[in-house]
């Protein structure tokens, strides 16, 4: 394959799985899907590395499995980072010009920006994500779009988002031990956002919930502007563990319980459907239940989705969601979840695919790749951005931020020491 081409490569180290995606842009601007990666993933807890070495071990996997389905050399990643520490904050900004005869440019802007990332934020969090909603030119609200203006005084409101510097920096020690460089580290809900949401729900009002294996991330969006971002401590995993309790089987047989036989109703299951599941050694088969199944679900399952809607009503969007709830991530997978969530909620819910912008959607439609082809989307953003045409091999390692720069320096160091 011809390096020249703009490639770019996706890595979700997620809690259930790790998944490692490259994709190209085609002529009409949609990603294609060369190659796809997945390995189970064992050394990351609700989002977070926990087993450098197991975690290390699952990426070389998910790595060489994608080589060897796209026909490249991977170099350099897009990662995507989660977790229960990921907070956000909302702050104004203030950039005084010298003089309002020449235009607003973008240097303006990234100078404000600039500026966000020196706040002073509390031991051990450093900044991930500075993400202006509105500007302000000599006190002018709502706009958008300064650059081309006229005016002494430009100011914004940012949303910031905060992360613990040690996650990252596992992270980092992570994927530069599986010999890959990090071009980027992405907030996985504002991934999975760019992979199955559309620009008129991002106008309209739209919360997209993303739900894993170890943690529920949520993004809301209005006006096309990010406005909230949160992160719950529950996923899949819990409802695999709570089926294991409630029914005394193994964790791997709960598993396949709940992907082949769970729903999210238990009203909605036959009270006579019952599933054998194979005895231990010497044991009888045991009879479970799908309708008991189904209720084990449902209250995990209502208790995320409060959770979920607390968070909502917390950012004030509440009434102005015109485009309701979009769910993501492998618990969307859950039959009849859209209804509960409905039920539970009383927003139009549906479940977001990340087919909006791939061309090729063939074995990528299932929403557990949602934050893979976002970070892939993301990636090519940046490359507009930076005006490069990179590859596979070679990526431009200009990282404008100080989150970035302090976790690769602060990341060698780590590793230097720990040698």
């Amino acid at each position: 394959m011809d390096l020249s081409e703009n490639i770019v490569v996706g890595l979700d180290i997620g809690t259930t799985k790790i998944v490692c995606m490259v994709g190209r842009k085609n002529e009409f601007n949609k990603i294609e899907v060369l190659g796809v990666g997945k390995s189970e993933s064992l050394g990351v807890t609700r989002g977070v590395v926990s087993n450098i070495e197991k975690t290390v071990s699952a990426i070389h996997e998910a790595v060489n499995q994608a080589e060897d389905n796209a026909g490249v050399n991977i170099r350099v990643v897009n990662v995507g980072i989660a977790g229960q520490h990921i907070k956000s904050l909302q702050h104004r900004g203030v950039h005084t010009r010298k003089t309002s005869s020449d235009e607003i440019s973008q240097m303006d802007i990234d100078a404000l920006i600039e500026d966000m990332y020196k706040l002073v934020m509390q031991p051990g969090e450093e900044i991930i994500h500075v993400l202006p909603q509105e500007y302000i030119v000599d006190n002018e609200q709502g706009i958008k779009e300064p650059i081309g203006m006229s005016g002494v005084r430009l100011e914004a409101n940012f949303h910031i988002i905060t992360g613990q510097i040690s996650a990252a920096k596992n992270i980092h020690r992570c994927v530069t031990k599986a010999d890959l460089e990090v071009e980027d580290l992405i907030l996985e809900p504002l991934a999975s956002a760019e992979a199955v949401l559309s620009e008129e729900e991002k106008e309209a009002g739209v919360a997209l919930v993303d739900i894993g294996g170890g943690t529920t991330d949520i993004a809301i969006f209005h006006e096309g502007i990010i406005r909230h971002t949160a992160v719950i401590p529950f996923g899949g995993n819990i409802i695999t563990e709570d089926i294991k309790t409630g029914c005394t089987i193994m964790k791997k047989q709960a598993e396949q319980l709940k992907v082949k036989f769970g729903s999210a109703l238990g009203s909605e299951s036959q009270s006579n459907e019952i599933v054998c599941i194979p005895g231990l050694r010497g044991r009888d088969p045991k009879e479970i239940s799908i309708k008991n199944l189904a209720h084990i679900i449902q209250a995990r399952m209502e208790e995320i989705i409060e959770q979920v809607y607390y968070e909502i009503k917390n950012s004030g969007f509440e009434k102005h969601l015109i485009g309701g709830i979009v769910l993501t991530g492998g618990g969307a997978m859950m039959k009849n979840i859209s209804q509960l969530t409905e039920y539970l909620t009383g927003m139009d819910t549906r479940v977001g695919h990340p087919t909006e912008h791939v061309a090729n959607s063939e074995g990528v439609t299932n929403p557990i790749y949602a934050t893979s082809v976002g970070l892939i989307i993301k990636g090519f953003e940046k490359m507009k951005v930076a005006d490069v045409k990179p590859n596979v091999t070679t990526h431009s390692q200009k990282e404008k931020g100080k989150f970035f720069k302090s976790i690769l320096d602060k990341g060698r160091e780590f590793l230097e020491g720990g040698e």
